[in-house]
């Protein structure tokens, strides 16, 4: 339930960067953003390899990632401040999702239009923990694509944020309250 607790504009939009969808949906309703689950936007193709226990690479997660960078770009525009919750777990990944193709050899925009985008002001949130604690909670979600066997592969490819990177990064042993305390303390002090 949302509280009245809400931040002013800050001047221009951010963009928040949260690897755990139930952080990033609590955290977008007490800011009164908008909120987006990175995983509902992954094609079909991404999908049946994840439930068939195959870890995606860089080809497959790069497309993804680019419609991503569009949605922030898009509201970040239009104004809106963003959570979106997503496994961005290499520098490049957050490179793309923060300049699209500017950041990254890949392109994004396939129309082939040039025109100055906004600047998207991402803050990563880096949810931190052990694979045991991890896996642990993996084993008890429902419903979900991407099997639990597939976290090894995450852990192997995880490129964990560092400067020169705006990044906040708390463990996930922390309760949800705690977790999204320090993150808005974070967005106070910027």
């Amino acid at each position: 339930m949302p509280t009245d607790r809400r931040l002013p504009p800050l001047g221009r939009p951010w963009s928040f960067l949260i690897r755990k969808s139930t952080v990033g949906a609590r955290l977008a309703s007490e800011l009164g953003w908008k909120f987006y689950d990175a995983d509902d936007y992954h094609p079909e193709e991404n999908r049946t390899k994840m439930g068939k226990g195959i870890p995606l690479n860089d080809q497959d997660r790069i497309p993804w990632l680019c419609k991503l960078h569009d949605i922030l770009l898009r509201d970040v525009a239009s104004g809106q401040c963003v959570v979106l919750a997503c496994s961005a777990l290499k520098k490049m990944y957050r490179d793309i999702l923060l300049r699209g193709k500017e950041g990254a050899a890949w392109k994004c925009d396939e129309s082939g239009k040039e025109e100055e985008p906004a600047e998207v002001r991402l803050l990563v949130v880096h949810l931190s923990g052990s694979f045991e604690v991890i896996s642990g909670r993996l084993l008890k979600r429902k419903g979900h694509f991407m099997p639990p066997e597939l976290l090894q592969s995450q852990f192997e490819t995880l490129e964990p944020p560092a400067a020169p990177e705006n990044f906040i990064q708390i463990s996930v042993e922390k309760n949800l309250s705690e977790i999204i305390a320090t993150i808005m303390e974070t967005l106070e002090a910027k």
